[in-house]
């Protein structure tokens, strides 16, 4: 083929792409993405030749020792040529993900397919042709060694369709995106049937698979395996290496980080099963013995492995107080907060923030495991984006980089499609290891709304601002789970009878103040968030009514959802603690109502939910079993039925005979036509609608 220099290459109808006789899986499935991408963008499926003709200006194979792309792992070029008047492009792939990546750029770069394009429900424009500039071009060295996601408390991937565990048509999408992203790594899902297809999916596509830092090496969970047996390495060493060797079986064929670790069944430390073990020392030594035991059976079975211990919770804790030794080629993985923070994270009421990164003595390589969305049962974000900033990102993951922990980067993703722009972020961080957070931000608006794009930019940018900050830190910023799970553990604190003291399941937010103290200093700051979220989410009605049809609902999806849960739940939590402080006054009728006014606003987050399941996304929130916001509208309407003993029991008309009856009918009504009670809804719009009158 000759080098003769091209200009530009032109590519309309059908294309013919020659692709080599034999395809790894990966590359086969890259291809299939290529072929709808050119379908979607031109109209017409390309044609896939194994021998090239003079119809064949795109090829795709995988570098020789000659071709000059750098000899890396997953580096892939694009080069062009002219033969006879035929011009043609390359695609060269060192590797199978040097193909893949050069596939899915190609697709970007050309075709105008984003990373989050099914995520983020990208309008793709249809063209006649495709004009290519004939540049040569070499991947760049990614920041990151090892990048990917933790697939986590996804609770939406498992209810979205009825199969359970999910099925391909919802893990494909997943790992597409991640590829799209430049990712190589994945745990793929939390603790699922080991019959899924979520591994063997994610290896058929490329990715290194790794493993929760509660399942070492992958393996069955021990009282699984063996129930009714204590849970004790020291008991029954061969029972707990039986599982890590079916485990290492089981992938020694597959592309694995493996995750070295020794924790307790439930992701709790190992001692609550084996209290014996009484003092750090005890335990650092016994999680030192374990991760060198498993080491090494990796070590005798796998040719070059790769290793990683989590650094997280208790064994982070034992590591930096020098009780727990690792082999030198360990990746060892920083974790930060839940909130972005790279410190320990808040356990009940402690909260050490601890810093959680290698210091200039520490040995080794590094890396990171980082949250854009948590489940904590306090106040982390899982339905809602991540509410702090790009530029606190930005500070935390470059500040982490600086510290040597770039050899691994693994982010806890959740559900995808709440937190695409937060993963946008981080693909660009994992990839450059820099990002200027205000050209980033034009680009992604740019690249997935077509008008207004000024606007948006400012919605997203000012998105942070307008969270409710509960504590003196930078990241106390609450997420959807604030509005929920404190409000149902003020609920049942309450209803329990014990409002005479305070309850110390929420001291981390509102600090060791007697009960009603608790619930006004919630108040205080959710009328500051209503204030907030009402101001931003009047911003963002504006901006959607200027939008042409495909942007205003992908707008409303992308940011109008957002802040339209925090000011549901800020509404919801707000009136709660209103009808407590009524209550604790004894005016039982207008805690009654206060108390509808916050079921009737949480309600409005389950409207919101359903507004968001449109389309391929229906049904993807009804399983919201985690910030839960059905079980806190049935909470509070106990709260209701409750409250509505004080009073208005045992007929259920007392209220409705001193409050809303005519006087003239007070004293003359007879029983039987007037003693069919109202609903707790009619009675409370009414006795509303009274006092609002006073």
């Amino acid at each position: 083929m000759s080098n003769q220099a091209i200009e530009q290459l032109d590519l309309k109808g059908q294309v013919h792409i020659e692709v080599p006789g034999i395809l790894l899986s990966s590359v086969e499935h890259a291809l299939r993405m290529l072929v709808r991408d050119f379908e979607t963008v031109l109209g017409t499926k390309p044609q896939l030749v194994t021998e090239a003709d003079e119809k064949s200006q795109l090829c795709i194979r995988l570098a020789v020792e000659k071709d000059d792309i750098p000899k890396r792992s997953e580096a892939f070029g694009f080069r062009f040529h002219s033969d006879g008047g035929i011009s043609r492009m390359e695609i060269i792939g060192h590797d199978d993900l040097g193909l893949v990546y050069g596939i899915l750029e190609f697709s970007r770069k050309f075709l105008g397919i984003q990373p989050f394009w099914f995520w983020g429900d990208q309008s793709i424009a249809k063209q006649t042709g495709i004009n290519i500039h004939c540049l040569e071009y070499d991947s760049p060295v990614p920041k990151v060694r090892y990048r990917g996601w933790f697939v986590n408390d996804e609770v939406s991937l498992i209810g979205w369709k009825d199969p359970y565990p999910p099925t391909r048509d919802v893990w494909e999408p997943v790992f597409e995106a991640l590829l799209r992203s430049g990712g190589n790594m994945v745990i793929p899902g939390t603790d699922l049937p080991r019959d899924g297809i979520h591994y063997e999916l994610a290896s058929e596509m490329g990715l290194w698979v790794t493993h929760h830092h509660a399942e070492p090496l992958g393996a069955e969970m021990f009282l699984r395996a063996f129930p009714g047996r204590n849970a004790s390495y020291q008991e029954a060493p061969e029972l707990f290496e039986s599982l890590w060797a079916e485990a290492i079986e089981g992938q020694k064929d597959m592309k694995v980080l493996w995750v070295l670790s020794f924790r307790g069944q439930g992701d709790a430390p190992f001692w609550h099963n084996d209290p014996s073990f009484d003092t750090s020392e005890k335990r650092g030594a016994m999680i030192s013995k374990v991760i060198r035991k498993q080491y090494d059976m990796i070590g005798s079975s796998v040719q070059n492995p790769v290793y990683c211990v989590a650094l997280y919770g208790e064994i982070a804790e034992l590591f930096k107080g020098g009780y727990v030794d690792l082999p030198d080629d360990v990746i060892k993985i920083w974790a930060d907060n839940g909130y972005g923070k790279m410190v320990s994270r808040r356990h009940n009421n402690q909260n050490h923030r601890v810093p959680s990164l290698p210091t200039i003595d520490d040995r080794g390589r590094d890396g990171l495991y980082y949250h854009v969305t948590f489940h904590d049962l306090q106040a982390s974000n899982h339905l809602t984006m991540y509410p702090g900033s790009a530029t606190f990102l930005k500070q935390e993951i470059e500040t982490a980089f600086a510290a040597g922990t770039d050899d691994y980067l693994l982010i806890n993703c959740g559900n995808i499609r709440p937190h695409v722009y937060s993963l946008d972020i981080l693909r660009e961080l994992w990839s450059a290891g820099t990002i200027d957070v205000s050209k980033h931000l034009k680009e992604f608006v740019s690249s997935y709304y077509a008008g207004h794009q000024d606007e948006l930019e400012e919605l997203y940018q000012s998105y942070s601002e307008a969270a409710i900050q509960y504590g003196p830190h930078a990241d106390d910023l609450a997420g959807d789970e604030y509005y929920h799970h404190p409000a149902r553990q003020i609920i049942g604190h309450w209803l329990q009878g014990k409002r005479e003291q305070p309850d110390s399941r929420l001291f981390w937010a509102v600090g060791d103040v007697p009960f009603s103290q608790q619930v006004k200093n919630f108040e205080d700051l959710l009328a500051q968030g209503i204030e907030k979220w009402g101001a931003w989410l009047q911003r963002c009605e504006e901006v959607l009514t200027k939008l042409g049809t495909d942007d205003v609902r992908r707008a409303a999806d992308h940011l109008r959802f957002h802040g339209a849960l925090h000011l549901s739940g800020c509404e919801g939590f707000y009136w709660l603690c209103r009808s407590y402080r009524e209550y604790h006054e004894q005016r039982y009728p207008q805690a009654f109502v206060f108390a509808s006014e916050s079921m009737w606003s949480y309600k409005k987050g389950l409207d919101i939910l359903r507004d968001a399941e449109h389309g391929k996304w229906d049904r993807f929130y009804r399983a919201d079993w985690l910030t839960n916001i059905e079980s806190t509208v049935n909470n509070v309407d106990t709260v209701r039925r409750f409250l509505r003993m004080h009073g208005d029991s045992p007929d259920f008309f007392l209220w409705y005979k001193e409050y809303l009856m005519p006087e003239t009918e007070k004293h003359i009504y007879l029983e039987n036509t007037h003693r069919n009670p109202l609903s707790d809804n009619e009675l409370a719009l009414l006795l509303k609608q009274h006092f609002s009158r006073r």
